[in-house]
């Protein structure tokens, strides 16, 4: 009896690292041993292994309630993924509630929380569905494959609402960039990523990658996917429909990702993490372009009345929330399940989260059309069950009934914690160590040329460079831009031909950053969500819709807990200001070592729309002879920033404020300007300030420029991390108008000075060429990783 699915207590056996041991018995392989209903109601004092399985005492005490009787193994499979934190959302549900009870009103909002991703109205009889995820656990313990079913997973989730997948992005992670182990992580995630998007023909446009020591042995790896459909051909996870047909369709399954991300994602890390291996997904893009094009097809015909993607929790998950959100209820026959390994128990069929899967509800009548087209993509298809109105999820096994519970009751009525939190013993003193005490460099030559190639700032081309950028072809900016840029026309071949003629693009971007979340959850959230705002609107598209993935520690520890408390709260309210409302995401808790947490890092997308991407705002110094204008106001911000790392490695006092009002009103200048031809180039002042932006600005296009200070404090003018700032560059026709936009917007504007020649020169302060620049900015990578 396979125990690490709670069969037979008699084979269980915990290992070191918290799963339950996989010997089973020959005699539990040969079938000899099946723990049906009947058994269960006749045997209430059996032992079982729920605790190996991740669940409480009270949870499984809960179990047996609702059921009137100990669950059979193949029960406590299903309580157990589908009631773990990963796939419940216990501990986090009742602060993610009030994304819903702030949200600003949206018209462009199709579909919200609550399903597989958010969809929203992009103009022009389109739809954009978009959504960013972790595979952080799975990803250390086996890095390629760990981020290559990252990519896989969120794909299906876009997949799964009825469009097609256009493009991916990430938002990276890790240790120290000389430590060892980010020797060994970097490179595989890197590769994992590439390999399947690139596989996929999936243009990966943009994101980031950190460095931090406390990321060490718990990376980040957040995947994004963003998909267009007609705002008509929404598709939803529900079995609606008594008497409609169960079809499992795509790979099949295997033993490899056995309880995957519902185990790895519920529980802390210890030195003996790598012993997890076989619960890390295994991926095939190559299966999963043909379930890409055999849906798409499918959808076409309207041969689907409901889908849902086979994640976290596989096959126990996609039953029971389809279920829950149709008729009620569902009768499959295990036996039917197509699989890799013919000796798999029901309990391993349940738990495995192999990939490349989907089920799809489909009418008994159409079911001959649906197995054809899934036949002409050489994708497996079986039909493993039927819709029912009992009001039960009743499941077979070898003619026996193995499972027979209220779907409702593990989809949806999952236990809900409210877990105590207090702030942080160290808070206070954290916050009141101010840089201010940190003595201001006399170079500040040396100052921006340390913080071109410290790894957060340097160059990331080493790691985009393996991405393919530009396949499909309707990629209009990719990193290193601000945010990624995709045009929406023909975009979609063959499903809305009338559509092809649209200009209209979208644009993405994601961001975040631990050091100001540790100093202020509640600001950091915010300036997540400003930063990844104001990158989409430097390229000239307004900003509409939020996804978000929310990455902490255990939520067990009171202190943890209360940073999520604040940056949810802190998100909320920022979207409320905003405008953007959150359509979906990710909570991933557990993100440490031992008991030594992340920080936290809320990673924030944000999705907008630009009405003719020929009206794109190119990002730096694209050409000589424009002059250089600083949108937005300098204060001395240095709590959390780069120079406070990087020159003395300090962090303390407290970060940016948000100045959500200003980066509206820079928002409107910016996509108003970008409409009316205004504004030439442009790049957001973020990590590094105003010096990291004016060379970055030149190295885009081998352009320099020089500039005067700002102000009278060269040190903070150039250096200083004020949110709400933009450098644009602008041509001398168009000067006034831009001026004029900006006094209607109340946006501080100043004149620095023009672009041209081969070096960035601040008049007084530091000149520096083109080349050296180069050498900083872009040397620091390869020469840890190799070129």
């Amino acid at each position: 009896m396979n125990a690490r699915t709670g069969t037979d207590m008699d084979s269980t056996q915990p290992t070191t690292d918290g799963q339950v041991s996989t010997q089973v018995s020959a005699d539990s392989r040969a079938g000899g041993f099946v723990d049906t209903v009947e058994r269960a109601a006749r045997t209430p004092d059996e032992p079982q292994p729920y605790a190996e399985l991740g669940m409480k005492d009270d949870e499984y005490q809960r179990v047996r309630e609702i059921l009137g009787r100990r669950p059979t193994s193949s029960e406590l499979a299903i309580y157990s993924v589908m009631w773990s934190e990963h796939c419940s959302y216990k501990s986090s549900k009742v602060h993610l509630r009030q994304f819903a009870a702030k949200a600003p009103k949206s018209d462009a909002l199709l579909v919200g929380m609550g399903e597989n991703a958010g969809v929203v109205d992009i103009g022009d009889g389109w739809a954009a569905t978009f959504k960013i995820e972790s595979h952080n656990h799975p990803s250390y313990v086996e890095p390629h494959q760990g981020a290559a079913t990252g990519v896989g997973g969120i794909v299906r989730d876009i997949l799964s609402m009825g469009a097609r997948p256009v493009a991916v992005m990430d938002s990276l992670r890790f240790g120290p960039i000389d430590a060892p182990d980010t020797g060994r992580v970097l490179p595989g995630v890197v590769e994992g990523i590439s390999s399947y998007g690139n596989c996929l023909g999936l243009p990966n446009i943009g994101g980031e990658v950190a460095f931090d020591p406390c990321y060490a042995g718990n990376p980040l790896v957040n995947a994004l996917c963003v998909g267009l459909l007609r705002k008509d051909r929404i598709k939803l996870a529900t079995a609606p429909g008594p008497g409609n047909k169960v079809v499992l369709f795509g790979a099949r399954t295997g033993p490899d990702g056995i309880g995957g991300a519902s185990v790895l994602a519920s529980a802390t890390f210890e030195e003996e993490s790598q012993a997890k291996r076989p619960s890390v997904q295994v991926g095939d893009p190559f299966m999963e372009k043909l379930l890409v094009e055999c849906c798409l097809e499918l959808f076409e015909a309207d041969l689907v009345v409901g889908i849902q993607d086979l994640g976290a929790a596989g096959i126990s998950c996609a039953t029971t929330e389809l279920a829950a959100k149709g008729t009620g209820g569902m009768r499959i026959d295990l036996d039917l399940v197509p699989l890799r390994d013919p000796s798999l128990r029901p309990e391993e069929i349940l738990m495995s989260e192999s990939q490349e899967r989907m089920m799809a509800i489909v009418t008994p009548e159409d079911v001959p059309a649906f197995l054809e087209v899934c036949a002409k993509w050489d994708v497996p298809a079986t039909v493993i069950g039927e819709v029912t109105d009992t009001g039960r999820l009743v499941m077979t096994w070898r003619g026996e009934t193995i499972v027979d519970i209220p779907p409702g009751t593990a989809a949806n009525d999952g236990p809900v914690y409210e877990r105590p939190y207090h702030e942080p013993a160290g808070q206070a003193a954290l916050n009141a160590d101010s840089p201010r005490r940190l003595p201001r460099p006399a170079d500040l030559r040396a100052t921006l040329l340390e913080l071109l190639a410290s790894p957060n700032i340097a160059s990331k081309e080493w790691v985009t460079s393996q991405y393919d950028r530009y396949v499909r072809g309707n990629t209009v900016l990719a990193m290193p831009a601000d945010a990624g840029v995709l045009r929406v026309g023909d975009v979609v071949p063959g499903v809305a031909p009338e559509a092809a003629e649209t200009n209209r693009g979208i644009a993405l971007a994601t961001d975040g950053n631990g050091r100001y979340a540790r100093l202020d959850p509640y600001a950091g959230a915010q300036l997540a969500l400003a930063e990844a705002y104001r990158n989409v609107a430097v390229t000239g598209a307004r900003p509409l819709a939020v996804t978000n993935c929310l990455n902490f520690g255990s939520p067990e520890d009171p202190e943890v807990m209360w940073q999520f408390a604040e940056a949810t709260r802190g998100l909320a309210d920022a979207c409320r200001t905003l405008g953007v409302p959150v359509t979906g995401g990710n909570v991933s808790f557990y993100n440490q070592t031992g008991s030594v947490a992340i920080h936290p890092t809320p990673i924030v997308g944000v999705l907008g729309v630009i009405d003719d991407v020929a009206r794109r705002i190119t990002p730096g110094f694209p050409e000589a002879g424009l002059r250089v204008v600083l949108l937005g106001e300098t204060f001395e911000e240095f709590g959390g920033s780069e120079w406070a790392w990087v020159a003395h490695g300090h962090l303390g006092g407290l970060p940016p404020r948000a100045r959500l009002d200003a980066e509206r009103a820079l928002a409107e200048v910016l996509v108003t300007g970008a409409a009316r031809g205004l504004i030439a180039g442009a790049h957001d002042l973020s990590h590094g300030g105003l010096a990291v932006a004016l060379a970055e600005s030149c190295l885009l296009h081998g352009v320099g420029c020089t500039v005067a200070t700002p102000g009278d404090d060269a040190f903070t003018d150039l250096f200083s991390e004020t949110t709400a700032r933009a450098v644009v560059a602008v041509r001398p026709e168009h000067f006034d108008a831009l001026v004029k936009l900006c006094a209607t917007n109340d946006v501080p504007f100043q004149t620095l000075g023009t672009t041209g020649g081969s070096s960035l020169t601040v008049e007084g302060v530091l000149e520096i060429p083109l080349p050296e620049l180069r050498t900083a900015y872009e040397g620091t990578l390869p020469a840890v990783f190799g070129d």
